[in-house]
């Protein structure tokens, strides 16, 4: 009998010859500033922990939650899953985001597919940066609601946008506050007047900023002081607060229509209370030890400011994340051999994650990552990129 799935040799045959096939890789050690990747002790370059929590601070309540609370929840949290360290988490990031309400989910995927189709639905339309993380993209597909598209950033092209939307039952507006990709922020402040004029719904995905960005790391919405502008605010616990998760967090009034609608939250066993632990002492840390995202986002900009003065081209990144930007796959990832034969891990972007012809490097910086770190970076990628530039 033929094999039914026999065609996917042949795709993944395509996927070789394009340079764009991913092989499983197995990290042997904790995620740290240094780690052991099939077998390679590496400098990493490739993690969200963005606060140098996962490694160690949060090891300790996480085994004593364990053993008070036990592991598995069991069921979704409407039926029996949510647990008191649950709720505590979400009064904790109510009070944190400085709103009535929030809500936990498995994941910031899971957030933000939960939340987009509770509020966007068939007859309803989404204007949407065009660098938005997947899981949003993936949102708006999933709503069924008509998706405009907006380039990147571009502010003047959603006004011409958006009188042609009357017609519409709801509006939403849908961005990243900080791009994953690209490192830069999102112009929080004009997407929240266009909101308000326009009579629309403004939801704002806050996973690389939280923690980071804003005078208690609420985030980019914080940061450029226009939290009342947004409506409707998604987090995660699974970078700079160094656990899993997601949240989303708003007005009462949202909160219990999500909780009421979001099928990834309904049909979702509630996650671990140990993963709450985590979360509450992530926040504390947070709210505690503020050096941390400071001196983070002051080497981010003393790093920035290196790797421009080597000619390299970092785009219009703000943050803790700095592309490289070299175009060319087979080139980018080059590179990211090189940097692993000298000790470095700096992951290579490439297609579908980016555009035909936008592959990069993309380097995530850590609190935990030192001085030394930075430089030995800094004369690798030189020798690196110079050397890849000149084949």
């Amino acid at each position: 009998m033929p094999n039914p799935l026999s065609w996917i040799d042949d795709e993944l045959q395509t996927l070789d010859a394009g340079g764009l096939r991913r092989h499983l890789s197995q990290r042997s050690s904790t995620q740290a500033a240094t780690i052991e990747i099939d077998g390679r002790q590496l400098i990493n370059f490739g993690a969200n922990d963005y606060l140098g929590l996962a490694a160690d601070v949060l090891n300790d309540v996480t085994r004593q939650a364990i053993n008070e609370f036990g592991w598995g929840s069991g069921a979704s949290p409407l039926v029996s899953g949510r647990g008191r360290k649950h709720a505590e988490l979400e009064e904790a990031l109510a009070e944190f985001e400085g709103t009535e309400a929030a809500l936990l989910f498995s994941s910031g995927y899971a957030a933000n597919v939960g939340a987009i189709t509770a509020v966007a639905g068939k007859g309803d339309v989404i204007f949407s940066d065009a660098k938005n993380h997947a899981s949003i993209i993936d949102s708006c597909r999933l709503s069924s609601a008509r998706v405009q598209i907006y380039p990147h950033r571009d502010v003047d092209y959603l006004r011409m946008m958006l009188p042609q939307a009357g017609g519409f039952r709801r509006r939403l507006i849908v961005t990243d506050s900080l791009f994953s990709m690209d490192g830069d922020l999102a112009p929080l402040a004009d997407l929240a007047a266009l909101a308000e004029e326009f009579r629309c719904m403004l939801m704002v995905d806050e996973a690389h900023a939280t923690g980071v960005f804003g005078e208690t790391g609420r985030g980019v919405s914080e940061y450029w002081n226009v939290e009342s502008g947004v409506h409707i605010r998604v987090g995660t616990l699974s970078k700079a607060l160094g656990s899993i998760g997601g949240f989303v967090s708003g007005s009462q009034q949202l909160v219990d229509w999500i909780a009421n609608r979001a099928r990834t939250y309904i049909f979702s066993t509630a996650a671990p209370q140990a993963i709450a632990v985590a979360g509450l002492a992530a926040l504390e840390n947070v709210r505690s030890e503020p050096h941390r995202r400071i001196e983070l986002l002051a080497r981010a900009g003393e790093l920035r400011q290196e790797l421009h003065a080597l000619g390299l081209d970092i785009g219009g990144s703000e943050s803790q994340i700095i592309p490289i930007f070299l175009g060319d796959l087979t080139r980018t990832m080059l590179a990211v051999t090189t940097l692993g034969e000298r000790g470095l891990f700096v992951p290579g972007i490439r297609p579908p994650s980016v555009p035909e012809g936008e592959s990069l490097l993309r380097i995530s910086l850590s609190y935990a990552h030192t001085p030394e770190m930075l430089g030995q970076l800094v004369d690798e990628l030189e020798r690196a990129v110079g050397n890849v530039q000149g084949t």
